[in-house]
């Protein structure tokens, strides 16, 4: 339990964002005895972690691949194995947290439509192999067997077991309501505005008052860079506003979380029927600089859709909207301790944080119980860039 000093409410930990990394890491402490309070600036869940499209990622991302080369994705392996280990989570995690998270893993599927497209795809593989995932190389009657609404014009292309997909609007949330089981505290609306250091412990200044803890972890998606400078570290963490389209319930038809080689495209169809397409296309900003919906993204997203699933033209779509996706420029975590501070923690993973999430919350929570995490945690190093 909480304690006060003066009229101040002491806890062991304060979490700083209430996405799902941030409510998985309160949820995993909790459960361990220690007091948690999670301060988060707008509402649970309403950022990237509740906006993004559910993926379940295991594989190295193709753009990133042929735009970075394949040094980059052998030094990436770390950050793979992360990914890869957190996947085997989400398999039990539904039983764990008590509700269906609707996680189905039955692999992600990598489409070309190019012969040229399939090199690149066949070195990719290896290299996944080489991390323990076992993907392999699918012929064009292959991958239209696994995938028959598929365009006749594809080639080939790559199988991932261990892909998937879960409703991002009920994972956070899930983790924050057992967190609260446990006697952790949520404090919605309570953006943290400044950080003083007094008696061994440290103060985080809300709207609604200070808050003391022991030790800090930050894992706030978005706003990380903003809350690590008053630490006196620099994050090199990207933002850019991308969008994501839902289309009217059908039947059942994709079985798998798919992507295209030839572009920007993830697609799949959720338990209720609807199918849910992105791919990191940007949104746009309006005269009031507000991030909103970019007509020629969508244009060009539902395009490269119905190139790969010509089935679904005249399908409607229903709403499309924007989210934030945060990167780091070797597209890997950011995971430790802030230098020269122990008791202040980040915890961030680019990109695909909703598929890391389970993991991070357990590896922050050994960090914060000074424990073994399992891993190294090296490559992750807040201070390597």
């Amino acid at each position: 339990m909480s304690n006060r000093k003066s009229d101040v409410e002491v806890f062991d930990v304060a979490v700083v964002g209430g996405g799902a990394s941030g409510c998985a890491t309160a949820y995993n402490l909790a459960t361990a005895g220690a007091s948690v309070v999670v301060l988060e600036r707008h509402d649970l869940n309403t950022e990237a972690s509740g906006r993004n499209a559910g993926s379940l990622h295991g594989q190295i991302q193709h753009e990133p691949f042929l735009e970075e080369g394949e040094d980059w994705a052998r030094a990436w392996i770390p950050a793979l194995r992360f990914l890869a280990d957190s996947l085997e989570i989400w398999d039990g995690l539904s039983d764990e947290l008590g509700t269906d998270l609707e996680v189905a893993k039955r692999g992600g599927i990598l489409v070309a439509d190019d012969p040229a497209q399939l090199p690149a795809i066949e070195r990719k593989v290896a290299i996944e192999n080489s991390a323990g995932i076992n993907s392999r190389m699918l012929s064009a009657s292959e991958i239209r067997e696994l995938a028959p609404w598929l365009t006749a014009d594809a080639v080939g292309g790559e199988l991932c077991p261990i892909e998937g997909k879960a409703n991002p609007l009920l994972v956070a949330p899930a983790f924050a309501q057992r967190a609260t089981e446990r006697g952790a505290v949520l404090r919605a609306g309570s953006p943290v505005e400044g950080f003083r250091e007094e008696g061994g412990l440290h103060y985080l200044r809300t709207p609604r008052g200070e808050v003391a803890a022991r030790t800090v972890v930050l894992a706030g998606g978005d706003g990380m860079p903003a809350l690590a400078r008053h630490f006196g570290i620099e994050l090199p963490i990207s933002s850019g506003a991308v969008q994501v389209s839902v289309t009217e319930r059908m039947e059942p038809m994709v079985s798998h979380l798919v992507y295209y080689a030839g572009g920007k495209l993830t697609f799949k169809q959720a338990k209720a029927g609807t199918l849910l397409i992105g791919g990191g296309w940007p949104a746009r900003q309006n005269a009031a600089g507000e991030w909103v919906v970019n007509p020629e993204s969508l244009r060009a997203n539902l395009a490269m859709a119905v190139r790969i699933a010509p089935s679904i033209a005249d399908i409607s779509l229903l709403r499309t909207w924007v989210g934030i996706g945060n990167g780091t420029p070797d597209h890997s975590p950011i995971i430790g301790a802030v230098p020269g501070r122990p008791r202040v923690i980040l915890g961030f993973y680019p990109y695909m944080g909703f598929t890391a999430a389970p993991l991070m919350g357990r590896v922050l929570t050994d960090l914060v119980l000074e424990r073994d995490p399992g891993r190294d945690l090296t490559p992750f190093a807040p201070d390597r860039f």
